[in-house]
């Protein structure tokens, strides 16, 4: 099975005898937010998801009857179209597996031995920032609703997860950003888009985000158009 991130690689070849391919597409979101809740981390940045699995396997022979799944409940205008609630949950077990079990620059952190829970002020301020994602708020803002010290929580965040509350906010405003430049219905311009997110100097933004994917933002939105 071929895996092709098409927010990394603008074509790809598949050289051998001519044949029939199936193609299942998965929204980058949802491979995003899997990342995001198996290793608790904003996630940035390209993937480098191996590019082929062996069926023969065991990992692959189950990736491969949940993708064949797919097939056979789309096909046709087959069953699994007409039920969204089996769809979602479907999508959500494939993406689970592709992050388990398929190598990708996060998969050292699986095999290590399970990190201590996060304490209690650290999840508030991650919650506090989720939900404020598009406000000015600064570290002392996010330290006063988690109840804590700023000292407190930045020696959380350090243990926790390896960063500073300020980083571990910019990652996540960086993600919303990058999803709407990938947003083929999203009109707003790359400008506005920064600025909706709490980044008011492009330029300084421009070299954040190209340090963050490879590529300037002006990039990322055009290829969001490419059929």
């Amino acid at each position: 099975m071929l895996l092709v991130n098409s927010h990394e690689a603008e074509r790809f070849d598949v050289k051998g005898e001519p044949h029939l391919s199936d193609v299942l597409r998965l929204d980058w979101k949802i491979i995003s937010k899997t990342i995001a809740a198996v290793f608790e981390i904003p996630f940035t940045g390209a993937l480098e998801l191996l590019p082929a699995m062996d069926l023969s396997t065991q990992s692959g022979q189950l990736i491969g009857k949940v993708v064949q799944t797919f097939a056979i409940g789309m096909r046709d205008n087959g069953l699994l179209l007409q039920s969204p609630v089996a769809m979602s949950h479907l999508t959500e077990v494939l993406a689970d597996l592709v992050v388990r079990t398929i190598p990708h620059r996060f998969s050292a952190l699986l095999d290590k031995k399970p990190l201590t829970i996060a304490p209690r002020h650290v999840r508030r301020a991650i919650d506090f920032m989720q939900a404020n994602i598009d406000r000015p708020i600064v570290t002392q803002t996010v330290a006063e609703a988690a109840g804590v010290s700023i000292r407190a929580l930045e020696n959380g965040f350090r243990v926790f997860r390896q960063t500073t509350p300020a980083a571990y906010l910019r990652t996540m405003r960086l993600q919303a950003v990058r999803q709407d430049l990938l947003d083929p219905s999203n009109h707003q311009s790359v400008r506005e888009i920064c600025q909706r997110w709490g980044f008011s100097h492009f330029g300084r933004f421009s070299a954040i985000y190209r340090a963050a994917y490879g590529e300037n933002p002006s990039d990322t939105r055009k290829r969001s158009f490419v059929v």
